[in-house]
């Protein structure tokens, strides 16, 4: 994700993410075959692909409409509160139940937490946060809104899917919804093709294919939960990859923020391993086995 600011950087905003998804697109289709179309549903089709390129454009866009990149790494901290959301909406469509006080305490913590990564000063919490959000509400609104169409597409995948992934499909998607967003604004490139501009393109699209085939593939065949918590780190390593990738140092209010996102997202987690049915459940379950 790192990299693909610096794309946007490198090509503008909607041209760069244009180029990475293609790239990306083609990346899974040499490793993957050319898929064939007739072989997914069109529920899966319609829904997971809407779901997936919302998503994507959410995404790319608001790393690429970030003011800068010490506020596109605050961005992409606000858009890994999807972990948190993925447990929330299992419980809420009863794949899950959970303990509802740790519930409530992890979310609580994941807010306060990306409040602590968009703010610059520990002791001016709320302003800070307030004033960084006015500063690019684009940005921030995008990315949050990412994080909760992530957490429906992680949720609903695995019982749309019939077992079929379709990311190859879905990146393709989102590239000519890119392509004719650029083609409708005029947007253009900013930079002239070099070989360190494609160099980091490649990377991006390539990682970016690699990561979200592995994880399409994960959440159609394995556990919501116990992959969510897979990635609940997720906001650390990004951090320490914004300060190599893009060369910048990062606050002790945003490290405060990301470890509190992190405990959040495992409380929450932690909350569904937790909980105790009622007991008149429990003697409903014995009646029945009699």
């Amino acid at each position: 994700m790192h990299l693909v600011r610096i794309v946007s950087e490198d090509f503008g905003v909607v041209g760069g993410a244009a180029l990475v998804y293609t790239y990306a697109a083609v990346f899974l289709v040499a490793f993957l075959d050319m898929p064939n179309i007739k072989q997914f549903s069109r529920k899966y089709l319609l829904i997971g692909g809407v779901l997936f390129v919302a998503y994507e454009l959410c995404l790319s866009l608001s790393l690429g409409f970030a003011n800068s990149r010490e506020q596109s790494t605050q961005v992409l901290i606000v858009n890994y509160l999807w972990p948190a959301f993925t447990v929330l909406g299992a419980v809420i469509s009863r794949h899950n139940s959970a303990s509802l006080p740790l519930l409530i305490s992890g979310c609580i913590l994941a807010f306060i937490g990306v409040c602590l990564v968009v703010s610059d000063d520990l002791t001016s919490l709320l302003y800070g946060a307030l004033s960084s959000v006015k500063s690019n509400p684009l940005s921030f609104a995008l990315a949050f809104c990412g994080a909760i169409i992530w957490a429906i597409y992680c949720n609903i995948t695995k019982s749309i899917s019939g077992g079929k992934n379709a990311i190859t499909l879905f990146f393709a998607f989102t590239a000519l919804t890119l392509w004719g967003k650029w083609y409708l604004l005029d947007a253009g490139f900013l930079t002239n093709f070099t070989f360190a501009s494609i160099f980091i393109l490649v990377l991006a699209g390539g990682g970016m294919a690699l990561g979200y085939g592995l994880w399409n593939k994960a959440i159609i065949s394995g556990n919501m939960i116990v992959l969510a918590v897979i990635s609940y780190f997720t906001p650390v390593f990004s951090g320490m990859f914004g300060t190599v990738i893009l060369n910048i140092e990062l606050t002790e209010s945003f490290w405060v923020g990301v470890t509190s996102i992190t405990i959040g997202s495992l409380l929450c987690w932690q909350s569904t391993r937790l909980f105790k049915p009622p007991v008149n459940s429990v003697q409903t379950v014995l009646d029945n086995t009699e």
